[in-house]
């Protein structure tokens, strides 16, 4: 399996996020007359909240849609994320799956079939948490490094009122796997309410929505051992 590979299975079967590192590099002038807002200030409330970010808990739905034969797939479970490169997604329904990351070492649990598939991300970790990790304590500054960004406006979702941004990739790398995200904000708490990735070339896209946020919970490292069940098969693959 080649790099490009691994990083397109790590972002798309995570759902990324199912879900920062190195961002983007010049930000659109563009102003919500709704929210009254600038995309500086935005920005700059980003940058306030992400300093005081520790960890979320949260509820997630991911709907995949394939464009061409207008095909929707819905799977749920709950996330939890850390700053310290430490998340847990258990994707409940329809089929049970854990992805994990601790640190620089990603795996993706499929219990029906017994098998792990174990990853290293150190070298494509910077690429990869720009999956991971969007609007999970990520500071305005960042997302300036690598994406062009346009203030969409205010819109309401779950009854909170969110400010839209829409982010074009500026690096070679993520412009292969993604050639734009929409990324709603959640006004009162910073946190993403929703994501939307378009994937490049298809026009496939998938999104994902948060409910029953818990900002700054107290996970436990447990949480994130890579412990599964006696017989499981490990797979590592190369690339």
């Amino acid at each position: 399996m080649t790099a490009s590979g691994i990083v397109r299975r790590i972002a798309v079967g995570l759902c990324v996020a199912m879900a920062v590192a190195s961002f983007f590099s010049a930000a659109r002038g563009a102003t919500s007359q709704q929210a009254g807002m600038s995309l500086e200030t935005v920005l700059k409330q980003l940058d306030a909240q992400a300093a005081d970010f520790q960890s979320l808990s949260a509820d997630l739905e991911r709907t995949k849609v394939t464009v061409v034969v207008n095909d929707k797939s819905t799977e749920s479970g709950r996330i939890l994320v850390r700053r310290d490169d430490k998340m847990r997604i258990e994707v409940v329904k329809p089929d049970a799956r854990t992805i994990l990351r601790n640190g620089d070492d990603f795996y993706i649990y499929n219990p029906k079939i017994h098998r792990v598939e174990e990853y290293n991300i150190g070298k494509k970790k910077s690429v990869v948490d720009q999956f991971l990790l969007l609007g999970f304590g990520t500071s305005g500054s960042s997302l300036k490094e690598s994406y062009t960004i346009a203030l969409q406006g205010e819109e309401t979702i779950d009854n909170r009122k969110v400010l839209l941004l829409e982010l074009l990739p500026k690096t070679d790398e993520v412009r292969k796997q993604l050639s734009k995200i929409r990324l709603w904000l959640d006004e009162s708490s910073w946190l993403p309410v929703q994501q939307q990735f378009y994937e490049t070339g298809s026009g496939d896209y998938f999104i994902i929505h948060y409910r029953n946020m818990v900002r700054n919970a107290r996970i436990p490292d447990t949480e994130f051992k890579p412990k599964w069940p006696h017989g499981t098969t490990r797979v590592q693959p190369q690339g």
